[in-house]
């Protein structure tokens, strides 16, 4: 069972989110980050500002984990259209 630190940027970010979102946003976060060897939405990031980043719907949860897992950055992930490139 990993411990889960938020920082103050991801609750900030958190706070601002639809409460549906939120809400999808915080059991996933208890149910797949308690314990990583288990995780289906986690992916090990290379060359990246943070180490892992978690599916959830349209928004990405970043996180790095040492030990314990601590919460970074939320973003929302719009989708792509003819004006994205």
């Amino acid at each position: 069972m990993n411990a889960i630190n938020w920082q103050p940027k991801a609750l900030r970010q958190l706070r601002k989110i639809d409460a549906h979102a939120g809400k999808q946003i915080r059991s996933a976060v208890t149910a797949e980050l308690a314990d990583l060897s288990q995780a289906r939405n986690v992916k090990a990031l290379t060359d990246h500002e943070y180490g892992y980043r978690l599916r959830v719907g349209s928004y990405r949860v970043f996180f790095d984990f040492d030990g314990a897992v601590r919460i970074v950055s939320i973003q929302e992930i719009r989708q792509r259209d003819e004006r994205t490139y």
